[in-house]
C-alpha cells in the first residue's frame, strides 16, 4: 500500500515539474524585460528541477526489488536540496549584477539601490 502511495506521489511530482518547466519556458518567451524573464527562469529552475527530483526519489523508494533504492533516493533528494538553495542565490546575483552595470533598461518607480549608493 505504501509503495503505491509513493509511486503516485512521485508521478504527480514529476508531472507537476514538467508543467512548471513548460510555464517557465512560456514565460521566458512572453515576459517583457530581463528581470521578469529572470524570475520565470528561476521558477523553472526551482520547481522544474526540485519537484521532479523529489518525485524521482519517491519513485525509487516505491520499487521493491531495487537494492540501491535508498542511495538513489538520497542522491536525488540531496541534489534537489542543493538546487533549491543555489538557484535563488544565482538569480539574485545575476539581477544585482545587471542592475549595478546598468546594462538593462528599466524604469523603476522606487530604486532603493540607487538611494543607498548616494
Amino acid at each position: 500500500m505504501l509503495d503505491q502511495v509513493l509511486f503516485w506521489a512521485g508521478s504527480i511530482l514529476l508531472v507537476a515539474g514538467g508543467v512548471f518547466d513548460l510555464l517557465a519556458s512560456i514565460g521566458l518567451l512572453r515576459f517583457p524585460n530581463f528581470y521578469v524573464r529572470l524570475h520565470a527562469a528561476t521558477i523553472g529552475a526551482i520547481y522544474g528541477a526540485f519537484m521532479p527530483l523529489i518525485g524521482v526519489s519517491l519513485l525509487a523508494l516505491s520499487i521493491e526489488d531495487f537494492p540501491a533504492k535508498y542511495m538513489f533516493a538520497g542522491g536525488a533528494f540531496v541534489t534537489g536540496l542543493i538546487i533549491l538553495i543555489v538557484a535563488p542565490i544565482g538569480s539574485h546575483v545575476l539581477a544585482y549584477a545587471a542592475h549595478r552595470s546598468k546594462s538593462v533598461k528599466w524604469q523603476p518607480v522606487v530604486d532603493h539601490l540607487e538611494e543607498d549608493s548616494k
